[in-house]
């Protein structure tokens, strides 16, 4: 018989907040954590905005000797995995660490420790090249750092599927709690790759967003959107088979019931013209909750601000959910807080678990010019009260990796 998966933990560290309550707080009055980039000189970059977290000081969560051994992927990781793991309540006296595992991607790793050692290398020599640089720069070792910190001694992998690598990394937690493999895994993602190279590569792409204005750069189904806008975080969920969860009274912020994942087998970065590849993820979510269409209230969309993306997203949406797409909820929160690459997902998701807590969709921001081809209900500019029990999250990457999870409402059983 399989089993169920609750959320039982949620933490995360984003451009508009230190933790969850500060970055939903921040989605609900409206904010945008886009500004000018802060770390380099863009002198030489058409891009000029990213979403950074604001007065980020390592210190005031590490100790120096820590600091030099982690790039910042993995600082902002162990941030968020705090936050979701004191909020779960698990301890050695509740549960069984050999028994939780750690399943917590980035899509590009430590990028900013790559550029950094490479400059090295160039500039002074490869003797100068720092002995931590491998295992800080490698993307599994956010997971490999939290399993550490905490002491889990389950299975430990950092799933690599470029923007859905979080969701990847939910999705695959909660198949394997399911099979009773694992009675806990702490799940999601985390990204820090606002450097020189980070942006250059993008930019040089054509994805990134050239706007100069911070709230009208990342406009996700906006007429007048032209690109991305790079973010930085991390978001982690406390995934727990249900039996375990409800043995400790643990804190239930809602069921994860579906998963789904595709691939579109079409092109390096561009998505399926016509979505084949998103609709299919949808709708293997929706057999795995063994749910109809209809049932779903709200869907929290990759929704990039690329003129692409949000097409052929549209286009999968519809595809996937019928007459049901011109009345289910959407909207992006991407117009917050950028692009978070394979940390969004894992955000996004804790957005999703907030809604279905507050009963409230969270807006599309910054919206002003109608695009005919994106024309669902995109929850344009203002949040919204509304009964919602089972939502989607989507997330769709480089590759043509596409990945939807499905949480519903918790409601205590008698």
């Amino acid at each position: 018989m399989e089993k169920r998966v609750v959320i039982t933990g949620i933490g995360a560290i984003t451009p508009i907040g230190k933790n969850v309550d500060e970055t939903w707080e921040s989605i609900k009055e409206k904010k945008c954590g886009i500004d000018e980039i802060s770390s380099f000189d863009t002198t030489n970059f058409k891009t000029k905005l990213a979403a950074e977290v604001k007065d980020y000081n390592p210190l005031d969560y590490f100790e120096h000797k820590q600091v030099k051994r982690f790039d910042k992927s993995s600082q902002l990781a162990i941030i968020a995995a705090r936050e979701a793991v004191e909020e779960s309540g698990i301890t050695k006296e509740n549960t069984d660490f050999d028994r939780v595992g750690i399943f917590v991607s980035s899509g590009i790793g430590g990028l900013k420790t790559i550029e950094e050692q490479c400059e090295v290398n160039f500039e002074k020599g490869n003797k100068r090249v720092s002995p931590m640089f491998i295992p800080m720069s490698i993307s599994n070792m956010p997971a490999g750092n939290i399993a550490i910190e905490f002491g889990f001694k389950g299975e430990s992998m950092g799933i690599v599927t470029a923007c859905s690598s979080a969701t990847h990394a939910i999705g695959e937690a909660y198949k394997t709690i399911k099979l009773g493999e694992e009675d806990v895994v702490i799940a999601g993602g985390t990204e820090a790759a606002i450097c020189e190279v980070g942006i250059a590569g993008f930019e040089n792409m054509k994805a990134l967003s050239n706007s100069t204005d911070k709230n009208r750069a990342s406009i996700p189904f906006d007429k007048e959107r032209d690109g991305f806008v790079m973010g930085e975080g991390a978001g982690i969920l406390v995934l727990e088979e249900l039996e375990h969860a409800l043995s400790r009274n643990a804190k239930i912020y809602g069921e994860l019931i579906g998963f789904g994942s595709t691939t579109d087998a079409y092109h390096i970065t561009s998505p399926c013209p016509d979505g084949e590849g998103g609709a299919k993820a949808m709708i293997r979510a929706i057999k795995n909750a063994k749910i109809s269409p209809n049932e779903i209230n709200y869907i929290n969309a990759h929704g990039t601000s690329t003129h692409l993306n949000d097409l052929t997203e549209t286009m999968a949406i519809k595809s996937a959910f019928g007459e049901h797409a011109n009345k289910v909820m959407i909207s992006s929160t991407k117009g917050n807080i950028g692009h978070l690459l394979g940390a969004a997902g894992g955000v996004e998701a804790i957005v999703c678990v907030k809604a279905l807590e507050e009963q409230l969709v969270p807006p599309t921001i910054n919206y002003k010019e109608k695009d005919e081809e994106c024309d669902l209900d995109i929850v344009p500019n203002e949040p919204r009260k509304s009964k919602l029990n089972i939502v989607m999250s989507n997330s769709l990457g480089f590759g043509g990796h596409n990945s939807s999870l499905i949480i519903k409402k918790w409601e205590k059983e008698i």
